[in-house]
């Protein structure tokens, strides 16, 4: 395996609950009250919607607000990955990726371990340059049992609640998590920060009509099914462990201009330096003051 290549989960396409709009010339972007699935291709008005979208949505009278789900491994924490990110603006790099303990961040010695101390008291992450990022893999089709489709995001809320229902999912099913009926729900509520305006998070649920019970038994059941046929479960969960491991950054090239355009809004990257004249200086600028800011941080 070439090492530095991470490998995640085949994705084939995106679940969101937002979308880039124009905005006096500028590409901006703006949160929505249901979900949309796309596709990996895009035009000029932006990505392709999937054909699974039009099926679940002529299913939802329209608003698309569920979406049936089968987690493709045990491990939540394969399902859901989610660290704080400190993103270069200007390329998508991601220069630091840490969970409040420790990180690995890029400096002028290459990538090195230092202690996280959370966006909240690094005085590199003001401004908003560091935010927790989560990316969620599920899958949508039986065509294609280990094809994933990926929710991203950046929101506490929903990367919260996804993280507390896959461990308490995978608990009460004896660790049986991809063999559960599940679906995406997305729910909204109103906090003082919002202003008493609706925000929106994602949650993990049971399918309509299915209870708890009968959930776990038909996980049990499914799991001693796909075990006579010779399926491993163990052996796929373990092959994710290590292609995740195989290298320091998780975000790969591919996605990076599209997590600047989704997390990162245009009015803000303008007070960025120019990228044709000094990202690669910018870039060396922020790998240095995460060098220097150990001693202050740690």
């Amino acid at each position: 395996m070439i090492k530095g290549l991470t490998i995640t989960p085949p994705v084939l396409g995106r679940i969101s609950i937002g979308r880039v709009v124009q905005k006096d010339g500028k590409r901006l972007p703006a949160k929505d009250d249901q979900f949309t699935i796309t596709s990996q291709v895009q035009n000029k008005d932006g990505w392709i919607n999937h054909p699974l979208d039009e099926k679940l949505r002529a299913n939802n009278d329209g608003k698309l607000r569920q979406i049936p789900v089968r987690m493709l491994f045990n491990d939540p924490t394969l399902n859901l990955r989610a660290e704080y990110t400190l993103f270069d603006r200007q390329t998508g790099r991601p220069l630091c990726v840490g969970d409040g303990e420790h990180c690995q961040r890029r400096t002028s010695n290459g990538v090195e371990q230092l202690p996280c101390p959370s966006p909240d008291r690094c005085p590199l992450a003001q401004g908003g340059a560091c935010k927790p990022y989560g990316r969620l893999y599920v899958n949508l089709s039986e065509d294609d049992e280990l094809g994933t489709f990926i929710f991203r995001t950046t929101g506490f809320n929903s990367i919260r609640t996804l993280a507390a229902r896959l461990s308490y999912f995978a608990a009460v099913s004896g660790n049986k998590l991809s063999c559960l009926p599940l679906q995406l729900t997305l729910r909204g509520k109103s906090t003082t920060q919002s202003y008493r305006t609706p925000i929106y998070f994602v949650d993990l649920t049971l399918r309509d009509g299915v209870t708890l019970k009968d959930a776990v038994q038909q996980a049990k059941a499914i799991d001693s099914e796909l075990s006579v046929y010779g399926f491993d479960q163990s052996a796929l969960d373990d092959a994710a462990k290590t292609g995740y491991a195989n290298s320091c950054f998780e975000v790969d090239g591919e996605e990076m201009s599209d997590v600047v355009e989704e997390f990162y809004p245009q009015e803000d990257s303008d007070q960025m330096p120019t990228k044709t004249n000094n990202a690669q200086s910018s870039t060396r600028s922020i790998a240095q003051g995460l060098r220097q800011s150990v001693t202050a941080v740690s």
